[in-house]
């Protein structure tokens, strides 16, 4: 039988396309005649059926690897608000929480009417708050 169609056999035998099949031993292909010879080649691996190529993640990897490592958080990979990626909740959260600590260290002689101030979101941040504990 012609190479061609051999590999034209095997190719239907196993349900792939003839792309998929490679022919190692040539003078055995030639000797075949009927599917279960094919078969036979197969299994003595004198045909090779090639397995399914599929998308490669290779791109994806190494996208991942750096995301991992704080690249690619820019302006152009953002979508949506400031907000959409912290809200403003958790953001108030942070900064009085922060604020409260840092009171709790110093304890000022006007503590209470320093914390009211935290709570009424008077100061932008701690450094404020020190600074405004300092002028006093």
């Amino acid at each position: 039988m012609e190479l061609n169609q051999v590999k034209q056999v095997a190719a239907k035998v196993y349900k792939v396309g003839k792309d998929r099949v490679k022919i190692i031993d040539e003078t055995r292909a030639r000797e075949a005649i009927t599917r279960d010879d094919i078969r036979q080649l197969v299994k003595e691996k004198a045909i090779i059926i090639k397995s399914k190529r599929g998308t490669s993640r290779g791109r994806a990897r190494v996208l991942k690897a750096q995301k991992k490592r704080g690249r690619r958080k820019g302006p152009g990979m953002r979508k949506g608000k400031k907000t959409a990626r912290e809200s403003r909740k958790k953001k108030w959260i942070k900064k009085v929480r922060a604020q409260r600590k840092k009171l709790k260290e110093i304890r000022p002689d006007d503590y209470r009417s320093k914390y009211r101030m935290v709570k009424a979101g008077f100061f932008k941040s701690v450094k404020h708050l020190l600074s405004a504990i300092k002028k006093e």
